[in-house]
Order: structure tokens, then sequence, then C-alpha cells
């Protein structure tokens, strides 16, 4: 036999090999609404995917793809990861739904999650975190702090899963000074720091010395550093470079040990569709260090409920509570069911203003 046809033979059984362990490859594509240094959301989402990558190394190949609008184009964008060999695919924004829903369908072999959904199919599960049991958290160190006993909070989009944040802080921030009044600006965006300043600034200048927000960019930490007495949370990541002032804690998502555990379902052939709704216990939500700008006392505290929420013993949303016009909501010891907490579309009693349409 020839050398060239035994150099020939050699190099096609390269090929096929290599063929064959790039198959073997899962490859686990992720969708993100923001960029992945914005130093919140989308930033948290990519430490996952990294985790992904350092637990299972060459057996997994990841992609991602970074600032996708919510809307057609985020189709387009799960419809090529499909095409291209993904086998899982996150898509980690509210607004990624419906275009998941639809990419899902035409792709009945690939594997669909999507974050803070809540449209299902047998290839689509949806995950989110409680990030209103963090926002309780918040709101108690924030009553507990303020001087003008004006608290405003930055606003994403109208939707369940923010107002049940405001309601939260809002709700725990009373109940430790009764005088606390929340001023709310909707952003009408995740991600865009020239409008989270505004924000910030605009609130600041309303009279608030705390802000909240629901947004993904570390801006308004930024507006309020420029500010004299003025405190933060960080949102969704730990944004400890404003600590200790004027970050005092923050909510942290962890979406490692999800993404890791639903990776390798696919990996065994054990996926299946399911919701998953995690909070402090299971440690899909985190609270950043309190720092020491916080007294004492106060952080005592916190942490206590922390504790208590992550344990079961202490719901946020415990009774009695009533509804914004004043009507019953939850009798006393009556503890929210998470139907209502998916759904929430009300403010509770003592928020001014209206949600929008």
């Amino acid at each position: 036999m020839k050398l060239s046809t035994l150099l020939t033979g050699a190099a096609v059984a390269l090929a096929m090999a290599t063929g064959a362990m790039a198959q073997d490859k899962t490859k686990v594509g992720f969708v993100y609404v923001g960029p992945v240094g914005d130093g919140g959301w989308t930033y948290e989402h990519d430490q996952g995917r990294k985790a992904v990558e350092a637990e299972f190394g060459d057996a997994v190949e990841t992609v991602y793809v970074e600032n996708v609008a919510e809307g057609p184009d985020a189709e387009r964008v799960m419809t090529q990861m499909a095409l291209n060999g993904a086998d899982l695919i996150f898509t980690t924004s509210f607004g990624f739904m419906d275009p998941t829903i639809n990419v899902a369908a035409k792709f009945p072999d690939v594997k669909f999650e999507h974050a803070t959904g809540y449209k299902r199919a047998d290839n689509v599960s949806t995950y989110s975190a409680r990030f209103y049991e963090g926002r309780a958290i918040q709101g108690h160190i924030a009553g507990k702090m303020t001087q003008s006993n004006i608290i405003g909070y930055i606003a994403s989009y109208p939707i369940p899963e923010v107002i049940r944040g405001i309601n939260s802080a809002f709700l725990h921030a009373r109940k430790v000074n009764p005088d606390v009044e929340f001023k709310i600006i909707w952003a009408y965006t995740w991600f865009d720091p020239a409008k989270e300043a505004d924000a910030a600034k605009a609130l600041i200048e309303q009279g608030a010395d705390v802000i909240l927000q629901h947004t993904d960019s570390t801006a308004p930490q930024a507006a309020a550093a420029e500010a004299e007495g003025v405190i933060t949370f960080g949102q969704a990541s730990d944004m400890a470079e404003y600590a200790p002032l004027p970050r005092v804690s923050s909510i942290i998502d962890d979406w490692a040990p999800y993404y890791i555990a639903r990776t390798r379902a696919v990996m065994d052939g054990t996926w299946v569709s399911t919701d998953t709704w995690d909070g402090i216990g299971p440690g899909m939500v985190a609270i950043g260090e309190i720092s020491d700008a916080v007294p004492a006392d106060v952080k005592a505290e916190a942490l206590a409920m922390k504790a208590a929420i992550g344990s079961g013993a202490y719901h946020p949303f415990t009774g009695p509570i009533n509804k914004q016009d004043g009507s019953a909501w939850l009798a006393e010891g009556e503890v929210a069911d998470d139907g209502t907490l998916a759904g929430m579309n009300f403010y509770v009693e003592g928020l001014e203003g209206d949600i929008p349409g």
C-alpha cells in the first residue's frame, strides 16, 4: 500500500473521529438582553454560562449572543442557534417569551429554557428567582436608614415580576417606618445607563435618599455616588465596587447551579419541561454583603429576616395586607399563593400612583 494511501486513510479516520467528538459535545446557547459587561443581570447569567463550561469542560460547547432586542430579532438569533446545532438554549429575559415559544415549535428536538416567563411547551421550561424575597430585606434596611422618608424606585416594565418587588420593598419599609413614601419612575428599559442615571438623579432631586432599582446597569449607583447621603442596593449582581457607600447591600442572582443541572439533564437524557421558581432557601437569590454603613442592629435584623425567609419560617407576603384601594387581600397570618404572586397586577395599600397600562 502506498504511503499516500496510508496518510489519506489516517486523515479520514482522524476527520471521522473529530466529527464524532464534535457531535458528542453538548452545545448550549444563551440569548442575552444586555451586554455581558453590564455589571448586573446579564453579567450574572454569563457567570452561569462560564460555570457550565467549568463543570463539564470539553463535554460542552457554549455560545452566546448579547444585546438582543426583545422582539423579532430574538427569533432570528434563537433560530440561528438552533440551526447551528444547539441542544439547549437559555433565553434570559421576559420579553423573549413569545419568540422562545415560536422558535421551539420549529425545533422540537432542541430544549429551551426561558427566564421569568410563564409559557411552556414540551421542549420549553421556565425558570425564575423569587427576587421579592431580597426586596423585603432591602425594604427593611431602606426604611430604617432613610432620613427623608422618601425612597426612590427605578422600575423597568409594569409586569408582575417588577410589581412584586415594589410591593415587597414597600411593605417592609413601612413596617419599620410608617412615614415612608415611595416615588417610582418607570424607565421602560432593562438596560440603558443614560436613562437609569437620569431616573436616579430625578428621584434624588425629589428628595429620595434611598434608591432601589429593577434595571440592570450600575448607572444609578454612579449617580448616587455623586450625591451626599444617598444609599443604594445592587441589582442582580453585587455591584460591590460601590460599597460601602452608596451601595449598602445587593440582590445577587446565582444561576450557575440551575444552568449546570439543566445542562446535565440534557446530557443524560432526563430533561423534561418544568417550571422552577426558587429563592433564598435554594440559593438562587443571594444577599450581597451588608456594608458597615448599615447600623449593626439593622444589619442583624436584615440577616435574621434572610434566615427566616430561607428556612420558610417567614414569607414576605404575609397578612394582614390590603390592596391599594383599601380592599382586603390577605387576612392576618394568611400567606399569598404563588398564582396570585405570579400574576400580581396591583399595588398594596399605601403606595401612591397608578401602575401604567
